[in-house]
């Protein structure tokens, strides 16, 4: 315990004095009350409340008359890899579970590596709505969008389609947003910026009334308050075992601010607001490949794995794949909807496609990214977008190109993608 204070001391982790013990929680040590840090850093530094980083737009009632009355409880959880990973998310489980026995949870890992809100629009009638009703949903895509490069159109459209679906599929779902932190996120607060995906976040929860927690504002301040780093504690966008114990903190800080005092008498419904966007995703979904027509070139197999050494994603493997690897190869998809694209394995021979929508004017867009080396990485693409009601069909052929980094010509579809009406 010394050697852990002794670090604490000398690297300026003065958080360690909240009385929540994050650090030692982090590390499987039991705090006692009052710490040897607190005792002697405390009234040098408050650490900053965790309550200035929660927006509470909006409640968890219908959560909390559940738990009160002991109702079976889902508690989903739709994000990229800082939600997959072993971290906040099952604490936050386990939170659940320990204070309130009487109630049955049932938790879905809906976090999938690599993926943002585009993704999260187009895949969660699959993965969460399919998978039973949902009484409590956490969202969290604002690190993946910057990373991934996804333009704030699609994202605006796409993080608006995900909470009308939610809604829409059961208008007494509580939802949470919630803003993860990355390096940029923090250059952006410290040249006195508000992060675009934050402010997206926040202005979506603003206008549906929804709780919305900043923790990338809040690794910000804590970090301008001293009370920690990033190099030496928090160290990645994926967050150590410090950074997991921190946003567990401000999650179960939310819970504890909702879920007190007299429970409602029944479930409540939540009005949906009229769209900011009307072309927002909330008709996402997945198109299975064997809807589309292959006009030459392109096989369909039943459980793709990849040939080579390249790793792959939990979803993206032994799943349906239209596979296509010469030159020339193409094949088209008939559709009614407003948006249209293709989610796509993009690993070492990923090529190039050229396509259309309705026959207008031919397009290329390059498979490969700069994780593909050796990564067959699921990338969502769009090749569509604001089209009018209606019938529509997209045409799909593999360019003669590649890129110079490109072992091949392949494009591999796992879903097309389709914003219905």
């Amino acid at each position: 315990m010394r050697a852990t204070i002794r670090r604490c001391v000398v690297s300026g982790v003065l958080f360690l004095a909240l009385s929540t013990g994050l650090f030692a929680a982090a590390r499987g040590i039991t705090e006692p009350k009052q710490s040897y840090v607190q005792r002697n850093t405390l009234n040098a530094l408050q650490p900053l409340p965790a309550e200035s980083f929660i927006h509470a737009y909006g409640t968890l009632d219908n959560l909390w008359f559940r738990v009160s009355n002991k109702k079976e409880v889902t508690v989903a959880f739709l994000g990229g890899s800082i939600t997959n990973m072993t971290g906040w998310r099952n604490k936050v489980e386990r939170y659940l579970a320990e204070q309130y026995p009487q109630v049955h949870f049932r938790f879905l890992n809906a976090g999938i590596p690599s993926l943002g809100s585009l993704p999260h629009a187009f895949r969660f009638q699959k993965d969460v709505l399919d998978q039973g009703p949902v009484d409590l949903l956490f969202i969290e895509s604002a690190v993946n969008d910057y990373v991934n490069g996804t333009p704030a159109i699609q994202q605006r459209r796409a993080l608006e389609g995900i909470i009308r679906h939610a809604l829409t599929g059961n208008p007494g779902m509580n939802i949470v947003l919630m803003g993860f932190a990355d390096e940029f996120k923090l250059a952006d607060y410290a040249a006195g910026k508000v992060p675009a995906e934050i402010k997206l976040h926040d202005t979506l929860a603003r206008y549906y009334g929804l709780p919305f927690i900043n923790l990338a504002e809040e690794v910000y301040q804590r970090i301008a308050h001293k009370e920690f780093t990033w190099a030496g504690d928090f160290k990645d966008l994926h967050p150590s075992l410090f950074g997991q114990e921190l946003y567990f903190n401000t999650i179960k800080t939310l819970l504890q601010m909702q879920l007190k005092g007299r429970a409602p008498r029944a479930l409540r419904t939540k009005k949906i607001p009229r769209p900011l966007d009307p072309l927002n995703y909330a008709g996402g979904r997945y198109i299975p490949v064997k809807n589309a027509a292959i006009e030459k070139g392109f096989v369909w197999s039943a459980s793709w794995t990849p040939a080579d050494n390249a790793g792959t994603r939990p979803g993206f493997v032994k799943v349906p794949v239209l596979e296509g690897v010469t030159p020339g190869a193409a094949v088209t998809l008939s559709f009614r909807g407003t948006a249209v694209g293709i989610a796509v394995v993009s690993g070492p021979d990923a090529g190039v496609i050229r396509y259309s929508v309705d026959n207008g004017p031919e397009q290329s867009l390059d498979l490969y990214t700069q994780w593909s080396s050796g990564l067959h990485l699921p990338w969502y693409l769009l090749l569509g977008d604001g089209l009018k009601e209606g019938k529509h069909q997209l045409k799909i052929s593999i360019a003669d190109q590649h890129n110079q980094r490109s072992r091949g010509n392949a494009a591999r579809i796992v879903y097309f993608l389709v914003n219905e009406q």
